[in-house]
């Protein structure tokens, strides 16, 4: 999204270039393709729901907008991406170089910082956004749907929906029975180690709380950082938390707590934080200040010894070597030896695509958009990102994954063993309380201050939670 309000011209019929219909753009497509590679174009589903959502605001009143879109070629679209990370951008890129090549359209992506997306995401909405952007499933899509600053895009779903199982339509449908946003990916939440270090130092696979504790403690002997951590975003530090409040107290309550059902003074929630509090000794020391990419290269130069992270840290060691990614293996989290160990939820985000609705240009652009929403929703189309980016397992039922690497495969195997999923905090509850005046800068708190009394600290997350219901 780049700085410039530069419209496109209104029309392409004065540039003497024909407008193409997203009808004309998927005969292109399957002209290129073949029949037999499209197959969710053709299917039909019917329609489905979702749970409901409390409205609220992403971002705090008066946050600056993300730029608005730059300008795109005519007989093209705009593509507003968090994809900011060297590897998922180039991904993201293969996507469009490819769809371009299909049926002649281009895709002109504008990239914005991910932290910086995430928290201006309101405003940029509200402003003059792309015509289609990067997003998340579930709550923070049904968020932005029943503010109205989403197209729905029933026809495309009515076109791919057999291609994706029923919990991917739930996560792509809005409060009023409609559907916004296409998956394209999604990736375990685990504990990354270098399996060439579990073998030099005899070190196992820690089943329970107490033997990853037993392995944290000899790691420090071995003169390692048992636990990689960085929390300088403010988000990846509810990656714990949650692991911690599924494993300690159950998805229920989990996703209770989400939706202000539950409250943050409940004693058991003080019990998470109280465990917190015992293994942060075994993290790596400032957090707050580090980002996750400089925590992921101690694990990358075998400093540290374990990540609890998103399959995503892949990427860091994608970018140093073949041979570093091809030594990366994980874990579940540990079980806590509670009733809820049963369950083997985990955080598992589902990511993909929307179509703005306040995009300048979209009422010329529409056809072509959904277009590219049909067309992400293939197999094959997420196959180019997933293999660009090995940190994630593609959406789409007929995605081929005879290539998926050691890493996938075993992350296909978790996510569906896992008898319960979940999103991630911040895309689990309303986006004002999980921004950087809400969670993130509570969960930091806790991390400078893990000592203070928890009492009275739980009562002023309750209390904001509060304050915006």
């Amino acid at each position: 999204m780049a700085n410039t309000d530069t419209p496109r011209p209104p029309s392409s019929a004065t540039s003497g270039t024909p407008n193409l219909t997203r009808r004309d753009v998927l005969k292109g497509i399957a002209g290129v393709a073949g029949v037999a590679s499209v197959p969710t174009l053709l299917a039909a589903c019917g329609t489905g729901a979702s749970p409901s959502a409390a409205p609220s605001s992403a971002a705090p009143s008066g946050a600056p907008s993300v730029a608005p879109s730059s300008a795109a070629p005519i007989g093209g679209i705009t593509l507003g991406s968090n994809y900011s990370d060297q590897v998922p951008k180039d991904a993201m890129q293969a996507i469009a170089d490819a769809f371009t090549k299909e049926t002649g359209l281009t895709v002109k992506i504008n990239t914005v910082d991910h932290g910086t997306f995430q928290d201006q995401i309101s405003s940029y909405l509200g402003g003059r956004p792309d015509d289609v952007f990067t997003w998340f499933s579930g709550y923070r899509m049904r968020f932005f749907a029943a503010q109205g600053l989403a197209t729905p895009i029933d026809d495309v779903w009515a076109k791919v929906g057999s291609n994706y199982s029923d919990a991917f339509k739930v996560g792509s449908t809005g409060d009023d029975g409609h559907q916004y946003f296409i998956p394209i990916y999604n990736y375990p939440w685990a504990v990354f180690y270098r399996k060439s270090l579990f073998q030099e130092k005899g070190y196992t696979i820690p089943a329970t709380l107490d033997e990853l504790k037993a392995l944290g403690d000899k790691m420090k002997r071995d003169g390692l950082i048992p636990i990689a951590f960085g929390d300088k975003d403010g988000w990846p530090a509810m990656g714990t938390f949650d692991i911690l409040n599924l494993r300690l107290n159950g998805y229920d309550f989990h996703v209770g707590l989400m939706a202000g059902k539950e409250k943050w003074t409940d004693p058991r929630v003080k019990t998470v934080f109280q465990t917190w509090n015992d293994l942060l000794p075994y993290h790596q020391e400032g957090a707050p200040g580090r980002t996750w990419q400089d925590a992921a290269q101690a694990l990358v130069q075998k400093k540290a010894g374990m990540y609890l992270l998103g399959m995503f840290v892949s990427q860091q060691f994608k970018a140093s070597s073949e041979a570093d990614l091809a030594d990366l293996d994980f874990f579940p989290f540990p079980n806590l030896g509670t009733p809820y160990d049963a369950e083997k939820a985990l955080d598992a985000p589902i990511d993909g695509f929307m179509i703005a609705k306040n995009s300048p240009t979209l009422a010329q652009d529409l056809d072509g958009a959904k277009a590219f929403m049909e067309f992400l929703a293939q197999g094959s189309t997420q196959i180019i990102f997933v293999t660009a980016d090995p940190g994630n397992v593609a959406a789409a039922k007929d995605a081929d994954t005879s290539g998926y690497n050691p890493l996938q495969k075993k992350a296909v195997e978790l996510i569906g063993s896992a008898q319960k999923i979940t999103q991630f905090l911040d895309r689990d509850t309303r986006p004002d309380f999980a921004g950087a005046n809400g969670m993130q800068s509570f969960l930091l708190d806790f991390l400078k201050t893990p000592d203070q009394d928890l009492d009275a600290f739980l009562g002023k997350i309750q209390g904001f939670w509060d304050t915006l219901v």
